[in-house]
């Protein structure tokens, strides 16, 4: 398939800039599979569209303050995204001037309020922006980041380095149920949910079950091929557990819809089906869904609008037929819906 399928015009007006003020009140577009019948509603509505006896699939994971300035010793100004500690302590980080940067170079990471925190040594450049750098601090990764780390916004978010709006993101791009840490990207269908919503769905007799995947940098990476099958997807590390995959493997034997929340959530689910039974385990999926793709566990889907060429879009296409998702998404311009990860949401069953 062409990539360029993949592609279309979004208004820069239309990038949501800040989350909606109360979690719930994002604006949520229907999508009926069957009939292609598109409802403008909204996301604390959606137990409407769900049944007694469904299950609602989350992503737990919990985002890292994985965002952190640095300043070379000539002043210049850097900023990077940490991906993972590796062995020894050493961090491999995204890194904006990348190129500029050498390899044996002392570089110094910023605390919060922009003052010299310690000493970093670039060990090495794997390319593609990316460096190994060996920091002069005995902490761990976790604990530096709390020092340093600001939530790690995607690039088409626009930020100063106001410290009220660092404290707010830290919270908004975040979802009410993460627990586990390790993602440097949200699961953004999920930040939608309150606790409120979640409870009154539960009364309705919907159940939840959670898996994990850290959403890591590759979630950003646009598809540069000109076919889409010849991009290389990154691997994201997940786990589930024996009780929520049982929970799972119930609702279909008893007739009840696998409603996933988010794209991560398909692709964990659809890498550990096997003949369309849920297997408990953990590992790393590399998992490329495209249209085309033959679906074995997920009926239903939540999920926020994504960007041109993008393999996130990709897999919508897979569920919805891409042609019908372009479709929807020119219906949400038209209604001023609000796109990417702080935007509106859709619901496609």
């Amino acid at each position: 398939m062409k990539t360029e399928k993949l592609d279309y015009y979004l208004r820069p007006g239309l990038i949501a800039q800040e989350p909606a003020e109360v979690r719930s009140e994002s604006r949520l577009l229907v999508y009926e599979r069957g009939t292609g019948v598109l409802t403008d509603s909204r996301f604390g509505r959606i137990g409407e569209y769900l049944r007694q006896g469904d299950c609602l699939v989350l992503n737990d994971t919990k985002v890292l303050a994985a965002r952190f300035f640095g300043r070379r010793a000539s002043g210049g100004r850097l900023e990077g995204l940490f991906l993972f500690e590796r062995q020894g302590g050493l961090w491999e980080v995204m890194l904006k001037g990348a190129g500029k940067v050498k390899v044996g170079e002392r570089i110094w990471l910023l605390d919060g309020q922009r003052g010299d925190f310690c000493g970093a040594e670039v060990l090495s450049k794997p390319g593609g922006g990316r460096c190994v750098l060996r920091l002069e601090h005995e902490g761990s990764s976790r604990e530096v980041l709390e020092r340093i780390g600001f939530a790690p916004l995607p690039p088409y978010i626009k930020r100063s380095d106001d410290a009220e709006q660092a404290v707010k993101d830290k919270e908004r791009y975040q979802t009410v149920f993460a627990c586990e840490l390790g993602a440097v990207a949200a699961p953004t269908a999920g930040l939608h949910f309150t606790g409120d919503l979640i409870a009154g769905l539960k009364e309705r007799g919907v159940c939840f079950a959670f898996v994990t995947l850290h959403v890591g940098a590759g979630t950003f990476k646009p598809v540069k091929s000109a076919k889409l099958e010849d991009h290389e997807m990154e691997a994201e590390r997940f786990r589930i557990d024996a009780a929520n995959a049982e929970l799972i493997n119930r609702t279909k034997r008893d007739g009840g819809r696998i409603v996933a929340v988010g794209t991560t959530v398909v692709r964990t689910l659809e890498w550990v089906a096997q003949d369309g039974e849920i297997r408990a385990g953990e590992g790393a999926t590399e998992l490329f869904v495209q249209p085309g793709y033959e679906f074995r566990v997920v009926d239903t889907m939540v999920t926020n609008f994504h960007l041109p060429k993008s393999t996130l879009l990709a897999l919508v296409g897979a569920f919805a037929g891409l042609e019908n998702i372009l479709e929807a998404y020119r219906h949400a311009m038209e209604e001023g819906y609000r796109f990417y990860s702080y935007g509106d949401a859709m619901l496609i069953v």
